[in-house]
């Protein structure tokens, strides 16, 4: 990995950003995933990269949704468990859910390697994986239309960080409450999700076990409230809103 100094202004990116090249060439990755990657770290770099307060409010409000749900799960695909393979386990952990991968491109090779990547991370269990019996997303057609029997496929609240959109809307068409971790708030992950975090997934699932350790101890009815209160369009909107005023700044500077 290339040696990056740590006081340069924007360390904590390039180290993605070298993560992420490692990965693929490690044969982790497809190609494209440096595309998704790159187009997000745009988005990131408009906000400053940090967690707007739009986000800290889809995340607490993510929080709640998880904590009362029935059967949530998280379904992982190879960028975020690249990028973010702890803190997908810690949360599992602190949840008590299981982890679901899903790949856009899926090879056995890759499905393996990401299984392993989330083993190395501490996780016990993974769903998804090729030897285990699937069932398809109504609507969905080829490869990512399969789910597991005892994840996707029966959960109630789904936790889909990096997700492509026609999979979060064929979910929610099936009746599933989708959370996505999303930087750009214009893609069809953002618009078609349940919740939708508009930012870093390695900023954003520290802050969401946070609010799931405080949250816990609430009542339900306060955890309803919360939900209650969020309207995911209007908080888009105002992501978008510190998007525009980010990417105006920057040109009259």
């Amino acid at each position: 990995m290339q040696k990056i100094h740590p006081e340069h202004p924007r360390y904590q990116s390039l180290i993605l950003r070298e993560k992420m090249a490692q990965a693929y060439k490690q044969g982790i990755l497809a190609d494209t995933a440096l595309i998704a990657h790159g187009r997000g770290e745009a988005f990131d770099y408009i906000i400053g990269e940090k967690t707007t307060l739009p986000a800290n409010k889809a995340i607490q409000t993510a929080a709640a949704s998880l904590i009362l749900a029935k059967n949530p799960v998280i379904s992982v695909n190879g960028n975020t468990a690249v990028l973010a393979s702890k803190e997908v386990v810690d949360l599992a952990r602190i949840l008590k859910v299981k982890i679901e991968i899903n790949l856009y491109y899926r090879t056995p090779q890759r499905v393996v390697k990401v299984e392993h990547l989330l083993k190395v991370a501490g996780v016990q269990e993974i769903l998804g994986s090729d030897e285990e019996d699937y069932l398809p997303i109504n609507g969905l057609e080829g490869p990512r239309s399969r789910t597991s029997p005892e994840g996707v496929h029966k959960a109630d609240v789904i936790l889909v960080p990096l997700e492509d959109g026609d999979r979060v809307e064929a979910l929610k068409a099936n009746g599933k409450k989708i959370i996505t971790i999303d930087l750009n708030p214009l893609s069809r992950t953002s618009k078609n999700a349940t919740i939708s975090i508009v930012d870093n997934v390695v900023r954003a699932l520290p802050l969401l076990k946070q609010d799931i350790v405080k949250l816990k101890e609430c009542q339900s009815h306060q955890l309803k409230n919360i939900i209650k209160e969020f309207d995911n369009h209007k908080n888009l909107q105002e992501s978008l809103r510190i998007v525009q005023q980010g990417y105006v700044k920057d040109v009259e500077l």
